[in-house]
This record gives structure tokens, sequence and C-alpha cells, in this order.
């Protein structure tokens, strides 16, 4: 079953990858308008995926990236359309020069062929995902999990046949609903047929993809995000960019999940605690920190610091200077999105240049870590490893180079 899957969708890439912006953009737009003809299809497949997740005890902010809504199932239309606007990457030429004998060469954007996708309970993952691949000129695979398998289904099915009435291969946009272990470990070894593979969940699915996978892989994801309290920072700027990045959508990897406090800042740490816990948020704090903050907060261990909570915890560390708050994100962070609040350029600067992570901000929330907020559309993921991509993943990530080379008779 998976393998006749996979052979479909590689079957249905050449097509995909001779289509002009015209064709794509076009199936696109049809594809948007079918998922709002769609909601109500799609919002009766979720409420069955919704009510089974309940059943199985699966916690609310687990349930709140699974449920679709009929808004957010016009902004995923409006992200495919956002992605039809924008330019297309294939057979652009980067670079390109003509030799002292004549001989010509270009380097120009192609197609990777066929993306597989490993996601878990976000079922919007299955139309940005599809978009992508599309405008890109690539078939895609996509396998979601069993918790939003009817609503996958459902939205697949609505793509395809948008796709087809355009004149383009169904199969472009190929679902394995095999949710089993041996359903993912299939794509892990359909080398041949896919030819890159991005898991898109928690840290035990993408270190399982990564380390099992003989296809090649991009990690994406785990997002282990700091905040630093330097110093100099205004009290209520932090305050501000800390509620948002923990409590605005505590589910997503863009989240904080560790605040660092500078010895010098903690000052400002109980009112930001109160107004966390206000937010419903249990704070984990280290010795020095839970000395200020009292009964706010309970001890943290070790593994806290390590954690990525997806819900509505964070870890407090003290640190004595900005170097030490680097050295912290260094060894507890994930690579995906750190910031510092700070008055001070020096430290804004020494924050930005030393800190290693995909996205770095300066007295901002690292909530705007996401494709459409760096404009780019929707995203494939956002890859917190540094080949081939790194960042919010958009179109040009999912293409490679090929060299095109025009002589007239040259010999070497």
């Amino acid at each position: 079953m998976s393998q006749a899957v996979f052979a479909a969708a590689k079957a249905a890439a050449p097509a995909l990858a001779r289509a002009g912006r015209g064709v794509k953009d076009s199936a696109l737009f049809r594809i948007a308008d079918a998922l709002v003809a769609g909601t109500e299809r799609i919002i009766s497949a979720n409420e069955k995926d919704v009510a089974a997740a309940r059943e199985k005890g699966v916690r609310e902010t687990m349930i709140d990236r699974l449920r679709l809504t009929p808004e957010r199932i016009a902004s995923i239309a409006a992200g495919v359309r956002e992605v039809a606007a924008l330019p297309d990457p294939v057979g652009v030429v980067d670079k390109g020069f003509v030799r002292g004998d004549g001989l010509s060469i270009q380097r120009k954007r192609v197609p990777l062929g066929v993306v597989g996708i490993i996601y878990e309970a976000r079922p919007n993952v299955t139309a940005d995902a599809a978009a992508l691949c599309l405008k890109s000129g690539n078939a895609c695979v996509l396998r979601g999990g069993r918790e939003a398998l009817a609503s996958n289904v459902a939205i697949a099915e609505i793509m395809r046949s948008a796709v087809e009435e355009v004149g383009l291969p169904a199969d472009c946009i190929c679902l394995l609903a095999d949710t089993t272990r041996a359903g993912a470990e299939a794509m892990m070894h359909a080398r041949g047929f896919i030819d890159v593979l991005i898991p898109r969940g928690g840290a035990g699915l993408i270190r399982s993809v990564a380390e099992s996978s003989t296809v090649p892989v991009i990690e994406t994801g785990v997002g282990n995000c700091h905040i630093y309290v330097e110093k100099t920072a205004s009290a209520e700027m932090a305050k501000s960019i800390i509620i948002n990045a923990k409590t605005s959508r505590p589910s997503v990897c863009n989240a904080a999940e560790s605040l660092i406090f500078d010895r010098e800042a903690l000052r400002m740490l109980p009112e930001i605690a109160d107004a966390l816990i206000e937010k419903g948020v249990e704070l984990r704090a280290d010795p020095e920190s839970l000395a200020v903050l009292g009964n706010r907060a309970i001890a943290a261990g070790e593994e806290d610091f390590a954690t990525e909570f997806l819900g509505l915890t964070i870890s407090v560390k003290t640190v004595s200077g900005i170097d030490e708050a680097i050295g912290h994100i260094a060894k507890y962070g994930t690579g995906h999105s750190e910031a510092i609040v700070t008055s001070d350029y020096a430290a804004s600067e020494k924050f930005l240049n030393e800190v290693d992570a995909a996205a770095v901000y300066v007295n901002a929330s690292t909530r705007f870590t996401d494709g459409n907020e760096f404009g780019l559309g929707a995203e494939i993921g956002i890859s917190t490893q540094k080949l081939h991509a790194r960042g919010p993943m958009g179109l040009e990530a999912l293409t490679s180079m090929k060299y095109t080379v025009r002589g007239n008779g040259q010999i070497r």
C-alpha cells in the first residue's frame, strides 16, 4: 500500500516540475476556493478527531493544535492564496557567466522532486505543506498523525480534486493514511521514491526520523526558546514580550519555554511572574530565582531547563551577565528562536552575533518565527539545522540547483 502511494507521487512529479507558474497558481487558487467551500465537510471530520482525542485524554493545549474552525479554515485558504501570489522560484537563474572560450554556464533553481512530510496533530500542515510543494514544483507525500486522520483525509481529498480540475495529476498531492509506526518507517526507507523527508512535530518524532531514515532529512521544529531579560531592560516591555511569547499560543514551537534574568534585573521578576500566573502558567525556578519568587514558583530540576513544554509551564534561571546567559542558551537551546530584552546596544549586538539559533531577536517576541510573518507565505517547517536550509522554510528552501552549460564544440 505505502509503496503504491510513493510510486504514484514519483510518477506525478515530472508533470508538476514541467508546469508553468500559471498552471500552478490556478491550482492553488482552486484549492483555496475548494477548502472554503468544503468547510462544513472539513469541520465534520475534524469534530470526530477532536472527540476521539478528548476520549483518549489528550490535553487541551494539544487539542487546540488539532481543532479547526471556520475562521481557521479561512486562514488556511488565505495562506494558500498568499503562496500563489509569491514569486515562482523554479527556473530562476541566480548565477551565470560566459567563459573566455565562449562556454556559457548558468545556475538555476529546480524542484527537489518528491517531498515527504511526517507530522503530528496539526491538520493545517496538510494544506500548508501541499501548497508550498505544489508552488515549488514538488510532488508531496503527506503522513499526519492518527489524531488528525479524518481531518487530513478530508483536506487531502479536496485538494486532490482541485488540482485535477486544472489538469495536474491528483497524485501531485498524496496522503499516506497509514498512521502506524510501519507507515512512518516505510517513508523513512523510501529512497528512490522520496527525495527529502521533513518531520514536523515533537522532539521524539524528529529524533526518530533523523536517526532511522535512509532518505535525506531536514530537521524542524523543536523549540526550547529563551527570553533573556538583561539588566537595562524596560520592565513593561519585558512583561509584554514574555506574556505574548509564552501565553498567546503555548503549544507551538516558537513559544517561549525558558526565562533568563540578569541578577540586576530580578526586581522585575515578581511582577512578570504574577502576570504569567494570572494566565495559568506554572513557573519552575532555579534557587536564586526561587528566592525572589517564593510561593509563586516551584524548584526546577535540571531537565526543566532542557524541556520544550508545549504548554503553560516555563523555567526561570538567574545569571550574572550576558556571557552566562549565552552559555545557558548554548547548553539548553535547540537552535530555534532566542530573544533578549535590553536597552543596551552593545548587549543587543553581542547577543545577535554570539547566540547560535535560526532566529535571534532583540526586544521582540519569539512568536514571530513563522514563514508568513517572515514574508515567505505558509511554511513547510522551521529548520533548526544548518544544511541545506535554516529557519522558516518557504519556497526557495524546497528547490535545489542545476547547472546548465551551453557550448559550441568546446573540449577540455
